[in-house]
């Protein structure tokens, strides 16, 4: 397992990194996902693989994406920046990961990807993806996150992707998962699971974060560029985690740097069920073909889970998150809802930027780390998606002036 200076954190032959990962024991799919291993390991030294993702996240995402110096929200203690993500064509980071993984697919001839979302940001990027190299998309999603998230759900559907209304359970993302897992399993030989986070069996965390850590190699040079040093902290909200794993892995060795993740405290992290703060409260155990924290029941199995953010509310984390907490690399705080609806309001309100409900999570510490702080204390934030998607839910809650 390699922790090395600019470097991603890769799993033993075995896929664990630590205890957490793993591969998938499953006959079949175990035969499936080795051949996108192979496939992914292929690509990273292939050169017209590296030359065609490097020209569409140029010319079609739009990278680099800028880093902005927040000043309305930098007047009364440490100076915030955000890493734009939310610019990028689709409006979130997922599209870093679906044009690769969209590209690796093409490339071992499959016909066909297929996924979960939640909040629907991946959704959106994988259908954008499919559409622009010509695949068929499939798309798994909670019927409440459907109701919530309506406009992503308009956007799959226009870009030709089939969305599966998942009823099942609590509606929402894990049983998203677990409907499009049950899919893949009928046609692994001409589809390809493109999952949408960190999380999963082996090759998907690796690979999920090595198509991400594009984020935090930008942000470190332009940092540096821009402000003659580094920032003091790098923040990042965790649900799965793709987002965080992108912008921390450039800074994993420069241990001046604090990184921190801020998980969805719900409606309080004292009411089960009410909540998706996975490290924080969860246990080590096996979700979806891979070892990590999760919130569990009392019989073990995967626990309810709650967030006003559709895209955090999954019981488990990446692996990499959970083997990063142990090694005290990266600190896990908290956000809760109404916390992150404030975050919502004020940066729209202060910097006219409508951030993600998910983002809005990592927003909230800012603030409240910010007020701790002199103005030589700099904090930046990976502002992982517009919220474009959010405003009707947001409006119904809240009342505005």
């Amino acid at each position: 397992m390699k922790l090395g200076l600019n470097q991603l954190i890769t799993p033993d032959e075995n896929g664990y990194f630590g205890q957490f990962g793993g591969k998938i024991d499953h006959p079949e799919l175990k035969k499936a996902l080795q051949e996108i291993e192979d496939g992914f390991h292929s690509i990273q030294s292939d050169e017209n693989f590296q030359k065609e993702l490097r020209e569409l996240r140029d010319n079609y995402v739009g990278r680099p994406s800028p880093i902005y110096h927040a000043k309305n929200l930098s007047q009364n203690g440490a100076n915030i920046y955000f890493k734009r993500e939310d610019l990028n064509h689709t409006g979130s980071h997922k599209i870093n990961h679906c044009l690769g993984e969209v590209l690796l697919a093409k490339k071992l001839g499959k016909k066909k990807v297929i996924a979960e979302t939640g909040a629907g940001q991946h959704g959106v990027a994988l259908a954008t993806a499919a559409a622009l190299l010509n695949l068929e998309c499939e798309i798994h999603m909670g019927v409440v996150d459907i109701k919530k998230e309506h406009p992503n759900v308009s956007r799959m559907r226009i870009l030709g992707a089939k969305v599966v209304p998942v009823s099942e359970g609590a509606g929402t993302l894990k049983e998203a998962v677990d409907s499009a897992f049950s899919t893949y399993l009928e046609n692994p030989q001409d589809v390809m699971f493109a999952i949408g986070s960190v999380v999963g069996p082996a090759p998907y965390p690796e690979m999920v974060s090595y198509f991400e850590s594009i984020v935090g190699h930008e942000a470190k040079e332009q940092f540096q560029n821009q402000f003659s040093g580094l920032p003091n902290e790098v923040v990042a909200c965790v649900g799965g985690g793709s987002n965080a794993m992108g912008i921390f892995n450039a800074f994993l060795d420069d241990q001046q740097v604090k990184l921190v993740g801020v998980e969805p405290g719900g409606e309080g992290i004292d009411k089960p069920g009410r909540h998706a703060a996975t490290i924080t409260h969860g246990k080590v155990g096996l979700l979806h073909g891979f070892y990590c924290y999760f919130i569990q029941d009392e019989k073990g199995e995967p626990g309810a889970v709650h967030s006003v953010a559709s895209g955090l509310d999954y019981p488990g984390v990446g692996p990499q998150h959970c083997y990063l907490h142990d090694l005290k690399r990266v600190d896990y705080a908290v956000a809760d809802d109404d916390e992150c609806m404030q975050a919502f309001l004020t940066l729209s309100r202060k910097e006219g930027i409508i951030p993600a409900l998910e983002s809005s999570h990592a927003i909230a510490y800012a603030l409240r780390e910010a007020k701790k702080h002199d103005n030589d204390y700099h904090i930046l934030v990976n502002l992982s998606g517009r919220g474009d998607k959010d405003i009707d839910y947001v409006l119904e809650h809240l009342e505005l002036e």
